[in-house]
């Protein structure tokens, strides 16, 4: 019920509904009824004022609220704000229907990727059911009934003896450079599977080379993972001239795509690197061994970087 008293400063106008307090003090008595009355009515139809919302309200609440809490978090909120300038954004919640995000997928697949617009769908979707479990404001997500577009096949890119060599011709042996430290990292990758942020967060407290360990304490998929050190990865991390390879995530892709390119190394990335230590440590390692030290709790995700050839597995088989 609400309740109108004198204040010092005006009225006070008090509410309270299943359970909700609201209190707020106004210059007028009438002023504190109208506030009174509008609040027992957001209370009372609270699902029909929340699904009169923007869209792009939400966007706002799941970048303030939710994605804080998520390692992607800087990924999330550049997004989000880009969905924010969307027409998609001004439609209300009650209004929203699959054939919307239907329309948006078709728009954002003649600017990027199918890949980049199914990891969008997914963050759309997680904002929609957000919205649904916990706030409220709609009784079902209508991305569940949109198709997401095909994703592309997985890629194949196997670097080479010859291209190693002249890359490293390239980058030169003076590891006190940046180009120098990029380069050997992409080695350092290949022997040990691991991903750039990965070798980059390594430090002098995170590898122990009488173990042959390294400890990573926050990898992609949320937990810590230790990852064996064959002797060359030793070895690669010993000639640093520092504990570390001190290159920026940024910088290491721009260096490596320098060399990469003066090398005249077509098609490649530094997370190919990712296939050529799968591909190599399937020759040495079960598949349950191999997915721990790559980081994989699902082994079939192990397929995606899998990339020996048919030629190679028949010499193996004599």
């Amino acid at each position: 019920m609400a309740s109108i008293r004198k204040h010092k400063s005006g009225w006070r106008a008090e509410v309270v509904r299943k359970g909700q307090r609201r209190s707020k003090v106004l210059p007028t008595r009438q002023e504190a009824k109208d506030w009174a009355a509008r609040q027992e009515y957001e209370i009372l139809n609270a699902q029909k004022v929340a699904a009169a919302a923007p869209f792009g309200d939400v966007l706002d609440r799941y970048a303030r609220e939710v994605s804080p809490g998520k390692r992607g978090h800087r990924w999330e909120v550049i997004r989000l704000e880009r969905f924010k300038k969307d027409p998609i954004a001004r439609r209300q919640m009650r209004e929203l229907a699959a054939s919307d995000f239907a329309e948006w997928r078709d728009s954002r697949l003649r600017e990027v990727s199918p890949g980049t617009v199914a990891r969008e769908m997914n963050l759309l979707s997680s904002v929609l059911t957000q919205a649904r479990r916990e706030w409220g404001m709609i009784h079902e997500n209508p991305m569940k009934d949109v198709r997401k577009p095909s994703r592309p096949p997985a890629r194949d890119r196997l670097v080479t003896e010859a291209e190693l060599e002249r890359m490293a011709h390239v980058a030169g042996p003076d590891l006190s450079t940046a180009t120098a430290r990029a380069f050997h990292a992409f080695r350092f990758a290949i022997e040990t599977g691991m991903r750039a942020g990965e070798i980059l967060s390594l430090g002098a407290e995170t590898v122990d080379t009488a173990r042959r360990v390294a400890h990573l304490p926050l990898t992609k998929n949320g937990t810590a993972r230790e990852v064996p050190l064959s002797r060359e990865a030793v070895r690669l991390w010993e000639a640093l001239p520092g504990p570390g390879f001190d290159v920026s995530s940024r910088s290491l892709d721009s260096l490596f795509r320098k060399v990469r390119d003066k090398a005249g190394v077509e098609g490649l990335t530094f997370h190919d690197s990712r296939h050529a230590a799968v591909t190599r440590l399937a020759r040495k390692l079960d598949v349950l061994t191999l997915a721990k030290v790559i980081g994989h709790r699902d082994i079939k995700m192990l397929m995606t970087y899998y990339d020996e050839t048919a030629e190679d597995i028949a010499k193996r088989m004599d």
